[in-house]
């Protein structure tokens, strides 16, 4: 069972029914636990190959009519927000800096069913020696929400070739911080989706909605034909004319080169890269 089908199913259980009233309105808790699933995966940052770092303090923005429904529960909604943003870290194999806090804020040039997600990362004081920084009036951050932390954790100054704090090239190409390729080795492709990992055994992969792609996404944010990997040097992904886009890396884009460890959003679904040599 997926994390968003866990959540609507903890949610329709909480105070008796309270919450399928007050979200009679447009805005849809799974709509706005979709949306803080898609901003850990568009801010997440590599920092080596065991930790992938994501926001831990999220902000959601709800019109004024949507905020007054909503303000006299935003404790227990924030809580079971959190819990989602932690499943689906588990799941995703994300980690944090600091402890996951979810709460609401009313935007008055929201309309009523629109909202807005922001989120930062806050360190907290046994994860980096550094203090974690403090919010500015009106809700703004040192450093502001969408953007990584201003200090990260320490990397090491000279790491092995291929050792656990080396630096991949942004290109995917062989480079400094990265293993030369093995003379004559063939270099093995695959994805990960949700834990299960799919073989790349041709020049091309299909990932869609529909049954005739090679990879079939069961997604409804997926379109049939949904975007190609290409491999080679470097590898590749193109989108093939989606209704929803691609995400690589945290940015949108229509193509993009590929590397070991790449992250791709399609849809609500998080795919991960994997190349190596062998």
């Amino acid at each position: 069972m997926g994390v968003l089908k866990r959540f609507e199913q903890r949610l329709e259980g909480l105070v008796n029914g309270t919450f399928a009233k007050v979200f009679k309105s447009e805005v849809q808790p799974v709509e706005i636990a979709g949306a803080l699933q898609r901003e850990c995966d568009n801010n997440a940052t590599i920092w080596n190959r065991e930790r992938t770092v994501v926001p831990n303090d999220f902000i959601v923005e709800l019109s004024a009519g949507d905020y007054d429904r909503l303000s006299p529960y935003s404790g227990q909604l924030g809580d079971e927000l959190a819990g989602l943003v932690r499943d689906y870290a588990k799941q995703q194999r994300y980690s944090f800096m600091g402890p996951i806090k979810v709460q609401l804020e009313k935007a008055d040039d929201l309309d009523t069913g629109l909202y807005r997600v922001r989120s930062r990362t806050l360190a907290s004081s046994t994860s980096q020696p550094q203090a974690p920084q403090g919010r500015q009036p009106g809700g703004a951050a040192e450093g502001g929400y969408g953007y990584p932390p201003v200090a990260a954790p320490p990397m090491p100054s000279a790491p092995p070739p291929g050792g656990p704090g080396a630096r991949r090239p942004a290109t995917g190409a062989p480079g400094a911080g990265a293993p030369a390729p093995s003379s004559g080795a063939p270099r093995r492709h695959w994805i990960e989706i949700n834990g299960t990992r799919h073989q790349i055994s041709r020049p091309t992969l299909v990932l869609g909605r529909s049954t005739e792609a090679d990879v079939r996404i069961d997604d409804p944010g997926v379109s049939r034909r949904h975007c190609e990997i290409r491999t080679g040097t470097p590898s590749t992904i193109q989108d093939l004319g989606s209704t929803n886009g691609i995400v690589v890396d945290g940015q949108h884009t229509t193509r993009a080169t590929l590397r070991d460890g790449s992250r791709i959003v399609v849809g609500s679904t998080t795919i991960i890269y994997r190349q190596a040599e062998g």
